[in-house]
């Protein structure tokens, strides 16, 4: 159970990692009276608003020290609102946020003229959009329209959030190849299905991307696709491990996901879980996921 394996992180793991601090580069938040979610359940976890104050008391105590926004799909006529609203929570005063990846279109005609309202602010980090919508199709990303849109995030040093399904992930691939200059991150190790084990396919599309210089892999995400009350850090530790093994310990970040992640464990038992599968792992390479990676793939 997710209970009893975050309940063995009491002790010695626990002391030996709450000393390294954390950056949580995937931190959603909402506010329904200014943003509009098509995608929101109204019933659940996720329902409702979910905001800096719920998110500090979610992960009281863990060691987070700062944290990335990641936009979180609002309907494209409010990509502006978004931004705006991330932005202005940044540096805010009892908020973690230091940076915001935010929303929007690569294709559209008029990204250029978007994006150049964010050239030069510090605060944005780079931008996403989600690939893996009924709507978006395998091959989306790849069009010649949207490759520029993401060529022109690596002329303005931004990064470009890449979150697809896992059968998609050769599309990541060939647009890692498409774009060199651009620095991308995969969210939440590739999408892999953690309820049906850990895939050969999967491991070899992952191998593959890690080839990519320009492609960082984001430790986030799958926790929330396991099943609830039965699973454990041994669950996801073959995820995380093939992660490290493939991008080595300089190309891996990590992410809460919150709230997202609740959908199966608290931000708590996620970390301590976490903490629990790297325990083994050499003291710089601990601190490089969980803080010293952000901190230079991120700009912060």
């Amino acid at each position: 159970m997710a209970t009893a394996a975050a309940a063995t992180m009491s002790g010695e793991i626990g002391q030996r990692d709450d000393r390294i601090g954390i950056v949580d580069t995937h931190q959603h938040l909402w506010d329904l009276k200014r943003l509009t979610l098509p995608w929101l359940p109204t019933t659940g976890p996720l329902a409702g608003d979910h905001t800096v104050a719920d998110y500090l008391r979610a992960t009281e105590g863990l060691g987070i020290e700062r944290t990335v926004y990641m936009e979180v799909d609002v309907a494209p006529d409010q990509h502006r609102d978004e931004a705006a609203y991330a932005l202005s929570l940044c540096g805010k005063r009892g908020s973690p946020m230091v940076g915001a990846v935010i929303g929007g279109r690569p294709a559209s005609p008029d990204f250029g003229q978007y994006m150049a309202a964010f050239r030069g602010n510090p605060r944005v980090k780079g931008l996403r959009q989600v690939l893996h919508a009924p709507t978006t199709p395998q091959g989306y990303c790849l069009q010649p329209e949207f490759v520029k849109g993401i060529r022109l995030l690596g002329e303005m040093g931004l990064v470009f959030d890449v979150c697809l399904p896992a059968a998609y992930l050769d599309d990541a691939d060939r647009l890692a190849e498409l774009c060199p200059d651009t620095r991308l991150v995969l969210d939440h190790c590739g999408n892999p299905n953690v309820q049906a084990g850990i895939q050969d396919s999967w491991k070899r599309s992952m191998d593959r991307l890690a080839r990519r210089p320009n492609m960082t892999c984001k430790i986030s995400g799958i926790v929330a696709s396991a099943k609830r009350g039965a699973w454990s850090a041994e669950t996801l530790a073959p995820f995380v491990e093939h992660c490290r093994s493939a991008f080595g310990p300089d190309r891996i970040v990590f992410g809460t996901d919150w709230p997202v992640c609740t959908l199966v464990a608290s931000p708590r038992e996620w970390i301590e879980a976490l903490r629990q599968i790297i325990a083994p792992w050499p003291t710089a390479d601990r601190r490089k996921l969980l803080r010293d990676n952000a901190v230079r793939v991120y700009r912060l």
